[in-house]
């Protein structure tokens, strides 16, 4: 993992993204990139025929938005040289402040991509979302407030499926660095496919020496099992692969996907 993109929106929890980009550059010797990341802007649609106008708001000023977004940014990784006493590579990229469809385009281009835990006051989940679905590239979500390590100890969520998989090939730099690894299954929440147990020796090869349990969530429900466990060993990254189900049936039924979006107080790596 060598480039890294951090969206700044002034109104989220931009300081905290920053900060856990911080610690992944640093981890692996990567560079920082920033870029504006738009507010939403409103649509209008027109009917007979019917034409759909996303029109900026009436006192947009892109120049100064640039500025303070910039300035969000610049204060952020001035922090984190503060707090480790060396400055990460970091470069602010030109342009225009990109939307949420280009944020996932954009993505596509780095090896991974931070952003702030959604929730009121933060970032926006359309922002997150667009980036794991549209960017091809795994996605870093910072928690509020960013932990003193990273991932030293790290927890991988295991479910059987290929999205894990996946979650887990994309991560192998961070988890080769890792002083401990192990993968969690909780019980009736897995598709068709190998156990955890199965997985080991992949993890050899590679390496890593891997341990892996199952836990009954007795009552919790899937994502707060996985979180509970992450709090008990003191996790400080979890591994993910994000919406095994479709998004539809998550908010109609809940899942662990959703549940950890909403509450993770450790940074979540996340890929689909």
């Amino acid at each position: 993992m060598k480039t890294i993109l951090v969206p700044i929106d002034p109104g989220s929890a931009a300081t905290s993204a920053i900060a856990v980009a911080c610690q992944l550059a640093r981890r692996c010797d990567a560079r920082i990139d920033g870029i504006a990341l738009r507010p939403p802007y409103a649509d209008v649609i027109a009917p007979d025929p019917i034409v759909a106008v996303t029109l900026p708001h009436a006192d947009w000023d892109e120049p100064a938005y640039q500025r303070k977004t910039r300035a969000v940014f610049d204060a952020g990784i001035a922090a984190g040289a503060a707090s480790a006493g060396t400055a990460p590579r970091a470069q602010w990229r030109s342009g225009r402040a990109v939307d949420d469809e280009g944020l996932g385009a954009l993505c596509r281009v780095y090896d991974i991509s931070v952003i702030a835990r959604p929730g009121r006051g933060a970032s926006r989940m359309s922002a997150l979302e667009s980036a794991l679905f549209e960017g091809g590239r795994p996605v870093l979500m910072a928690p509020p407030k960013p932990l003193a390590t990273f991932g030293d100890t790290v927890l991988i969520h295991w479910n059987c499926s290929e999205e894990t998989a996946r979650a887990i090939a994309l991560s192998l730099p961070l988890l080769n660095k890792a002083k401990r690894v192990h993968l969690l299954t909780v019980t009736g929440s897995t598709t068709a496919g190998p156990p955890a147990r199965d997985s080991l020796g992949y993890f050899e090869a590679h390496g890593i020496a891997a341990t892996e349990s199952t836990v009954d969530p007795k009552g919790l429900g899937p994502g707060e099992a996985i979180l509970a466990e992450a709090k008990a060993m003191g996790a400080d990254l979890l591994i993910k692969g994000a919406y095994t189900q479709s998004r539809l049936r998550q908010m109609i039924f809940g899942g662990a996907t959703s549940s950890v979006l909403a509450k993770a107080e450790l940074p979540v790596l996340l890929a689909h």
